[in-house]
C-alpha cells in the first residue's frame, strides 16, 4: 500500500511539473536605437534643407528584437520652442510668426522581422514655405511598443 501510494505520487508529481511551461517567453524592455553618426545621415543637428528642393533623410535604425515602425514630424520653431535631444545648439533666427510653414508627418511601416533597417527617403520642400528654423522630430517604435524619438534642430532656406 505504501508503495503504491509512493508511486502514485511520483506520477502525479511527474505530471503537474511536467505540464508547466519550462521556458518564460522573453520580455523585451529595450528601447530601439536611431543613429545619426554615419556620415551619409541627413539631416543631422543645424543641418539646412533648401526650400524648393529635394532631399533625402538617411538613417540606420536598430533593435535587439524586432523594429515596428518609423515616422517623421517636421515642424517650424519660429517660436523657440524645444524638442531637442541635441546636446549642441543651433543659432536661431528671431522669433517671428509663420505665414507659410513647411509642416511634414509621415509614417514608415518596415517591414516584420528586421532588427536592423536604413531608411533613405526622398522628400521635398514647397518652394514657397517659410524659411527659417525648424524641428526634425524622428520616432522609432519596435515591436514591444518601445519608442526612441530624436528631435534635432534644421534650417529651411
Amino acid at each position: 500500500m505504501k508503495k503504491r501510494s509512493l508511486i502514485f505520487g511520483l506520477i502525479l508529481s511527474v505530471s503537474f511539473f511536467g505540464g508547466c511551461k519550462k521556458e518564460a517567453e522573453e520580455i523585451d524592455t529595450t528601447y530601439p536605437e536611431i543613429d545619426l553618426t554615419a556620415a551619409s545621415a541627413f539631416p543631422k543637428q543645424c543641418g539646412v534643407i533648401k526650400r524648393g528642393e529635394t532631399f533625402r533623410f538617411r538613417a540606420s535604425f536598430s533593435d535587439n528584437v524586432e523594429l515596428g515602425s518609423a515616422s517623421i514630424d517636421i515642424h517650424h520653431n519660429f517660436d523657440h520652442h524645444t524638442h531637442s535631444t541635441e546636446v549642441n545648439d543651433c543659432s536661431m533666427e528671431a522669433i517671428k510668426k509663420p505665414v507659410n510653414p513647411f509642416l511634414l508627418i509621415k509614417a514608415f511601416p518596415i517591414s516584420g522581422g528586421q532588427k536592423i533597417f536604413t531608411i533613405n527617403e526622398e522628400l521635398t520642400v514647397p518652394a514657397d514655405a517659410d524659411p527659417g528654423d525648424y524641428h526634425f522630430m524622428i520616432r522609432l517604435t519596435d515591436k514591444a511598443g518601445w519608442q526612441t524619438m530624436r528631435g534635432i534642430s534644421i534650417k529651411v532656406q
